[in-house]
């Protein structure tokens, strides 16, 4: 199935384990992800939401260096160096990122090496973030001059709190990955040889709970981090009974009573 325009994003299908893997491909620039990448990751979040098969998606960097390096700076002369060039490549950036913070289903980081600037950013896009020992972390927008926009500021800010946010923007040095475990940036730091294990172990054990279950409580926290005024009340009692509304809690109450381990459905 080709849901990908560019080779340097790759799609892969784990459809008994229920994981949509998308992997960055450009190992021999640290993954430094380019405005046809930015497209590309879009594409494949789309294809993975309409797609029944996948119940959790995994974003990882290809080779042991970095998960990703930060944007392209090599493009930046062409493709963001005037107002109008800058706004179509956040256009495109940010298009991606809210691709994965939307997709209602769940998203995992599996963070090895470098992850730096729009990696920080990709990985804040997903809702686990899983790192091996080695890892590093930095925004080096302050050693750039770049500017950050509200919603990448404010998507720090609710993961690790506005006073680790100002240091990590403030100083623009890199962090290691046990600093960033202490700030609250990453779930769980384990070791880099069981990193890949770790995520897939995590991964299916998620893919074999209720999809619709698991949906409802994205949303859910994804309205409880709005402003009050800004929620959607209906619909989080729509996701609610919609649970209890499904197949799948049927299943579940069965299974239990059964003693046996339930087959969800996502409906």
């Amino acid at each position: 199935m080709a849901i990908s325009s560019s080779r340097k994003m790759i799609a892969e299908i784990d459809e008994t384990g229920g994981i949509g893997w998308i992997t960055i491909n450009a190992p021999e620039r640290r993954n430094a992800v380019s405005m046809e990448m930015w497209q590309a990751l879009g594409e494949i979040v789309a294809a993975y939401a309409a797609h029944d098969a996948v119940r959790v998606i995994v974003l990882k960097g290809a080779g042991e260096q970095a998960f990703v390096s930060g944007a392209d700076i090599s493009e930046f002369e062409e493709k963001r160096s005037s107002p109008e060039t800058t706004r179509l490549y956040n256009q495109a950036s940010g298009h991606a990122s809210e691709a994965l913070t939307r997709v209602g289903k769940p998203t995992v980081a599996m963070i090895r090496g470098y992850c730096i600037g729009g990696g920080v950013a990709l990985a804040l896009s997903c809702d686990l973030r899983i790192a091996g020992e080695g890892s590093r972390f930095g925004v080096p927008a302050a050693k750039l001059g770049l500017g950050y926009d509200f919603k990448g500021v404010r998507k720090l800010v609710d993961t690790v709190g506005a006073a680790f946010a100002k240091e990590i923007f403030f100083t623009a040095r890199q962090f290691s990955a046990a600093e960033a475990l202490a700030m609250g940036l990453v779930n769980r730091c384990v070791p880099d040889d069981r990193l890949e294990a770790t995520v897939r172990e995590l991964a299916h054990g998620i893919a074999a709970n209720a999809p619709l279950t698991v949906a409802s409580i994205k949303t859910l926290v994804a309205q409880v981090l709005m402003d009050e005024s800004a929620r959607d009340m209906a619909l989080c009692r729509e996701v609610v009974d919609r649970c209890f509304a499904s197949d799948d809690y049927v299943e579940g109450r069965t299974a239990f009573m059964e003693k046996r381990k339930p087959v969800f459905k996502g409906r």
